[in-house]
């Protein structure tokens, strides 16, 4: 007929709401509203057709162009008696099972990968600790409140009994067992800065304009805080006129102590470590700042922190608990001051964790490394050791598929005035280490100068670290190789946040050769399950309307175990 397409002033109904079109995608009326995507467009009185009756809306979309022949409309039967000034419309898509579904414009390369298995099928592939996984099957994935997915707890076999965290908060410290034990909960959690979410709003052009004010955020993000409950919080990008309006009240109100360091730069972020005062108290609390106007290669203003923790409650295990948390630089391309950042951090690491007799105590590293899985960076936080000879700034944190980044790492990365080794210790430490180790070894070391001379030219393209760290999560679904994402947005959906932690001799989730026999160390008991990129897209992706960053946090339970 005459009416091909709907008036102008309809086809530039919705501002920021997109959709894609294709021939079969037709105004039904008599499709049941379960079975309908549902449209946003307000009646007006100057539109040319009827609305159907109300229904709630659920996704980020805008009117298409036109929705095929007027005599769809024609030979339709309307009931003037529905129309309300507020309907809305329901468009059937028949590659979507429910509203929940994926939206087509977001796919991008889902459409050739399996279904992948619901959380609580997760298998590993590690068998040993397949074995001893234990999942609380009364969870579901889908929550019952619409648009939000539940994620479920997975526990390891433990030789006394397998605990919800939330079960072991406060009664069991005086029993027996919890006196030989010292059980506890850490959460890293990017909340993303609200000043970082403006600057990058081309990220977040899938959400809804309301779902991105500090105001509607905020209370999501201190909702799932009291939810996870955790026993320490290492929190990235807190924005510090927020932190000090807000959040450090809020959370000293929950029962934690804070301690926090801002960036140095402009930005005004940083990083903060909370932690339960019930369940700790503060040996000491020391900030590192990354950069360094003497040293050109260190030019930018990420931070990191570093806690020493002591148990407040008897147990076998006296130690003390170090825990780290940083941000580190997010550009693809400059991998050289991603690893002389990380360098810095274990060097303060290793100063603060040290102990008298000269081991190190338990450590828990959390934060945000912009690196993916398996990335060189990756690499050598896990396995101690990365040979970085020939290795191209760009491919340094995997975060590009085609890096960008070609020229190569310079040998050395960082010039020697930073004053830190390339096995990632303050000099100052190692001098001393070395003179500790007595006056047999210094005369070797004179009597073969020149052999170990040409041995550290050949070590200098070799970093070290001294500790053997474990990550709490196995970042792919075995059953199907899709990995687990910890961010999504418009742009990507990667792995980048991580928990690492020295693990103990019996600790079944650590890999093969992560045990630390210096002093104890933690054996992990459970973790907050993560999720794939699809079933975060049947959400419309993060930052949506119940979780109100662009990652998701990560928790983990270990239990502290003595030397």
């Amino acid at each position: 007929g005459r009416h091909s397409m709907l008036p102008r002033h309809v086809q530039r109904l919705g501002r920021d709401w997109i959709t894609h079109w294709n021939g079969s995608q037709i105004l039904a009326l008599n499709s049941p509203v379960s079975s309908c995507m549902r449209w946003a467009a307000r009646y007006r009185p100057w539109a040319s057709f009827p609305l159907p009756i109300p229904a709630d809306f659920s996704a980020n979309w805008r009117l298409p162009p036109f929705f095929g022949p007027w005599r769809q409309f024609q030979n339709s039967r309307w009931h003037l008696d529905n129309y309300t000034p507020s309907s809305f419309f329901h468009l059937p898509n028949p590659s979507m099972k429910s509203e929940g579904e994926e939206p087509s414009t977001k796919k991008r390369r889902l459409s050739g990968q399996h279904d992948t298995s619901a959380p609580g099928e997760t298998d590993f592939s590690n068998q040993k600790e397949a074995s001893c996984l234990s999942v609380a099957q009364n969870e579901e994935k889908h929550s019952s409140k619409k648009g939000t997915i539940k994620r479920h707890w997975e526990y390891f076999c433990q030789q006394s009994r397998t605990m919800k965290i939330s079960e072991n908060k406060e009664s069991d410290q005086s029993n027996t067992e919890s006196e030989a034990t010292f059980d506890f909960t850490v959460m890293s959690y990017n909340i993303l800065s609200q000043n970082l979410l403006e600057d990058n709003s081309h990220l977040y052009k899938h959400c809804r304009q309301r779902l991105l004010f500090w105001t509607y955020r905020f209370p999501n993000i201190l909702q799932e805080i009291k939810q996870l409950d955790a026993d320490v919080l290492c929190l990235q990008e807190v924005q510090e006129d927020h932190y000090r309006a807000e959040i450090k009240s809020s959370l000293e109100s929950l029962g934690y102590h804070c301690e926090y360091k801002m960036r140095t730069g402009r930005k005004p972020d940083g990083c903060a470590i909370c932690f339960k005062t019930s369940k700790f108290s503060l040996i000491s609390s020391n900030p590192v700042e990354f950069f360094r106007r003497d040293i050109p290669l260190l030019d930018r203003d990420n931070v990191g922190l570093v806690l020493l923790l002591q148990p407040r409650f008897q147990c076998q295990s006296t130690a003390a608990v170090c825990v780290a948390n940083t941000h580190l630089l997010y550009n693809p391309r400059r991998g050289d001051i991603k690893l002389t950042q990380l360098a810095m951090l274990l060097a303060e690491i290793a100063s603060v964790a040290h102990q008298k007799d000269g081991s190190f105590c338990p450590i828990v590293i959390c934060g945000d490394f912009n690196s993916v899985p398996g990335s060189p960076l990756y690499r050598f936080i896990k396995e101690g050791k990365l040979n970085y000879e020939g290795l191209a700034i760009g491919k340094v944190s995997g975060q590009e598929q085609f890096p960008r980044g070609q020229r190569i790492l310079s040998i050395p990365i960082w010039p020697k005035k930073l004053g830190i080794s390339q096995n990632c210790v303050y000099e100052i430490k190692q001098q001393q280490k070395e003179e500790n180790a007595g006056e047999k070894l210094e005369e070797a070391r004179l009597d073969n100068t020149q052999e170990i001379v040409i041995a550290s030219e050949k070590l200098s393209s070799k970093l070290r670290h001294c500790f053997k760290l474990t990550s709490v999560y196995s970042h792919y679904f075995p059953e199907t190789g899709i990995p687990e994402v910890t961010t999504c947005h418009s742009r990507s959906a990667v792995t980048v946040d991580y928990i690492f932690y020295s693990a103990a001799k019996d600790d079944i989730a650590a890999q093969p050769g992560a045990e630390d026999s210096f002093h104890g160390g933690l054996k992990l008991l459970g973790r907050l399950a993560l999720l794939t990129e699809k079933d975060l897209w049947t959400v419309n992706g993060l930052p949506n309307e119940n979780n109100s960053s662009d990652h998701l946090p990560l928790l983990a339970e270990f239990r502290l175990i003595a030397r």
